[in-house]
């Protein structure tokens, strides 16, 4: 690994003790704020920068005093030992503070919208879909987010044909973000009565929540349907059930939500809309950059099979990392942790190699 330059890590200190001084000298609140803002996402690394230097230093006393002939044999052995150790530590902070400085995508700290489908396999893709679902209810759970489910689409045997939720807490996008993509399930169903495995899929696509400053939708470019909603009659002919459905027009998405709320329905048809336009926005960036960054995890590409799900033998495998765990039973259970550690690291490896050649 490449070391970072000295002018970048004086930059930072330089710009960290500006902040620290504007901050001293009782600005305005908004002013405040956004020192504050700034203050806080340089604070870590800096600290690290702080590590890195002094652990230079250490390490270049211990070298002096081991070229040093006058230096004694018990200090010598001392230095000896310790100069490992050193170098062990400049080693692991220069990459601490590597993967800090990586480029930030601006949506990492979005809530998301999570968008679940089923694919082929009929009945059984569908409550694949109802599991998948259940299983990041319950990875958000553990992380203390919160799932508002915005509409779903019950599959005939249970599960869903189709569900979407949003996910609001800190960090959301930044770890959801890798789960787009085709999820394929190995496993017998419970009506298979000669106990063949069946191949099912579904499709997840995870998108960061667009607000209004991000996507300008302009009214002639849309176009709203309301619908009566199939009901009951009897003691509901009274309530409102109407479906709205919202046409974009220039691109051709269409956002159906059908709720007890006609108001309700248009508000969050058009918060999918926009998270929607918002993410083709972000697709269209990314695949006008260099190839090597299509060619990372995390891509986007919803046509992508990106994980299979072998129930008779307990496995998962992430094919873009080629990554085998033999615990499904608790990744199912939303235990998610080791599998979107490893792709976060795995991204940040592929941005570090791509920094260091610009070096």
């Amino acid at each position: 690994m490449m070391s970072i330059p000295q002018d970048r890590m004086d930059q930072l200190l330089k710009r960290f003790s500006m902040i620290e001084s504007q901050m001293a000298s009782n600005p305005d609140s908004d002013t405040y704020v956004k020192l504050a803002s700034e203050y806080s996402e340089l604070e870590t690394v800096v600290a690290k920068i702080r590590d890195l230097i002094a652990s230079r230093s250490e390490a270049d006393d211990l070298k002096s005093m081991l070229n040093d002939a006058s230096t004694d044999k018990d200090m010598r052995e001392l230095a000896e030992a310790e100069l490992p150790e050193i170098n062990e530590r400049i080693e692991a902070l220069e990459q601490e503070i590597q993967v800090l400085l990586l480029p930030k995508d601006v949506a990492d700290e979005r809530n998301a919208i999570l968008e679940i489908r089923a694919g082929t396999g009929g009945s059984e893709a569908a409550l694949f879909g109802g599991d998948l679902f259940r299983m990041y209810e319950r990875y958000a759970a553990a992380n203390g987010w919160r799932v508002e489910l915005i509409s779903g689409s019950d599959g005939e045997a249970g599960g869903y044909k189709e569900v979407i939720a949003m996910v609001s807490g800190k960090g959301v996008f930044a770890k959801l973000k890798f789960e787009s993509g085709v999820h394929r399930v190995q496993r017998v169903p419970d009506t298979e009565a000669s106990g063949r495995i069946h191949t099912s899929a579904a499709t997840v696509a995870v998108l960061p929540e667009a607000e209004e400053i991000d996507i300008d939708i302009r009214p002639e470019d849309i176009r709203i349907d309301t619908m009566r909603a199939s009901g009951s009659g009897g003691q509901h002919v009274n309530t409102t059930d109407s479906a709205v459905r919202i046409t974009h027009i220039p691109s051709g998405i269409v956002v159906v939500q059908a709720e007890k709320s006609q108001h309700q329905n248009r508000a969050r048809a058009m918060q999918v809309l926009r998270s929607r336009l918002f993410d083709m926005q972000r697709q269209k960036a990314d695949s006008e950059r260099s190839e090597a960054r299509r060619s990372q995890v995390g891509s986007g590409d919803r046509s992508e099979r990106i994980r299979t799900y072998n129930f008779p033998q307990g496995r998962v495998t992430d094919h873009r990392i080629n990554l085998t765990l033999y615990k499904l039973d608790r990744i199912m259970e939303g235990d998610l942790d080791e599998l979107i550690g490893a792709l976060i690291s795995d991204y940040q490896t592929a941005l570090l190699a791509q920094m260091n050649d610009g070096y």
